[in-house]
């Protein structure tokens, strides 16, 4: 039996990243041969088990047939014969198609070391359009690897796989996994590139794909298209290295505008309900988490007024902290307004603008929780008031509070969602 790191840790390795995860493969064993050295079995599609020392994962060596659609299309075969470069083969790109030995000593069968040094992202074989789930990660390594380029026959072959249908195969739960990840990235906006280039953005996010060749009013809006905002949003959540949920909030934030009638453009009336309504169908259908969902609906949702909160009275402040739940969420209302301080940087020459709405905003909700409601309603049930009267009496106190921390200005409204695409930005 011979053991070789293979994959994420070699390319990194040869990057000069610090080390990650290392992955083993095992030549010439078998099930049993690991087992009687100790290692603990943990694969269920295939064999991998866990060294006894390191818990690291020892894979045996396979190869891969693909016996039906989708990710999970595939039947396994190992056995002592199947060779390290035959293991290799079934990976998805050159650079992760490489392995060091036991001696330290590079086996690199496809030329993976020369497209690391070159930037290239490119498919190991044909055997690529067996599994649509590559589709995602080559998107993803492109997030990762800035300067890293597509190679020309890969992304004909990636256009060929959406063609074929086998990205319509693909389990809600994977390509969320992959989406996620991706978004994590430091290039986030390049795996929609990608994605969107091969043409399987309009299968998996056809929402988001629709924004491209949308106009938006260029007095808020420089970079004009709908599409290319988006980009620069999530260029703007990776420079504030924003959490997840606000990186997919912000990505699902302006779908509504692209439901807009061409003869309403550039205006796009309305679109905050609608985006609202497309970010939780599309958080549905990708059964994304509960905090990413919800995150992401309000921000589609609340985002205007957010952006025109400096323009807004007390009273109307009060409601859109009431509106956001901010009292009892306020972790989750900073991260709506970081994604809306996002949305205002992802515009052409807006990176480095200010954004006061949210030190406003939240110097709002700050005053809100300062107020001694629990005294405002003990005095009240002395006085034999009652709820709704109790009730105005905590409004009236929270109000005051806003007024004594200057938020008294500002003009009436916000009652509601706001019908406009307006940001000001002060």
């Amino acid at each position: 039996m011979q053991l070789y790191v293979v994959g994420g840790a070699v390319r990194d390795e040869l990057l000069g990243w610090p080390a990650s995860d290392r992955d083993w493969v095992a030549v010439g064993a078998t099930p049993e041969t690991l087992l009687a050295l100790g290692y603990r079995p943990v694969g269920r599609d295939f064999p991998v088990f866990l060294h006894p020392q390191t818990n690291e994962e020892v894979a045996l060596a396979r190869t891969e047939r693909k016996a039906g659609r989708g990710y999970h299309g595939f039947t396994f075969h190992t056995d002592p014969g199947v060779t390290l470069e035959q293991d290799l083969a079934r990976r998805d790109l050159t650079i992760n198609a490489m392995a060091r030995d036991s001696q330290g000593q590079l086996v690199d069968p496809y030329g993976g070391q020369h497209d690391l040094r070159a930037g290239v992202l490119r498919h190991v074989s044909s055997a690529f359009a067996e599994d649509p789930v590559r589709l995602l990660r080559v998107a993803r390594f492109a997030a990762r690897f800035a300067n890293f380029s597509i190679a020309p026959e890969t992304q004909a072959l990636m256009a060929q796989m959406v063609d074929a249908g086998e990205v319509d195969a693909l389990v809600p739960e994977r390509v969320w996994q992959e989406l996620a990840r991706g978004l994590m990235e430091d290039h986030p906006q390049r795996m929609i590139e990608v994605l969107r280039g091969c043409g399987a953005l309009q299968r998996l996010l056809p929402e988001l794909d629709r924004l491209w060749g949308v106009p938006q009013r260029p007095e808020h809006h420089p970079e004009v298209d709908t599409g290319v905002h988006q980009l620069l949003v999530l260029q703007a959540c990776a420079r504030a290295s924003a959490a997840l949920p606000v990186r997919w909030a912000c990505l699902c934030h302006d779908l509504g505008k692209g439901t807009t009638p061409p003869e309403q453009w550039p205006r796009h009336l309305g679109h905050e309900g609608r985006s609202a309504r497309l970010a939780r169908q599309v958080g549905d259908r990708l059964r994304v988490p509960v905090d990413c969902r919800e995150l992401a609906e309000l921000t589609a949702r609340e985002h205007g007024n957010v952006h025109r909160s400096g323009e807004l009275s007390a009273p109307a402040v009060l409601r859109l902290l009431e509106r956001c739940d901010a009292l009892r969420r306020p972790d989750r209302f900073e991260a709506l307004l970081l994604a809306c301080e996002c949305d205002m940087r992802g515009r052409l020459g807006f990176a480095q603008r200010d954004y006061p709405q949210r030190q406003r905003l939240t110097a709002a909700l700050r005053a809100v929780q300062g107020a001694d409601t629990a005294a405002v309603a003990a005095l009240a049930l002395a006085q034999g008031l009652n709820g709704p009267v109790i009730g105005q009496r905590v409004q009236q106190a929270r109000l005051q509070a806003l007024q004594a921390a200057g938020l008294q200005s500002g003009v009436e409204g916000a009652a509601g969602p706001s019908t406009d695409t307006g940001l000001p930005v002060r």
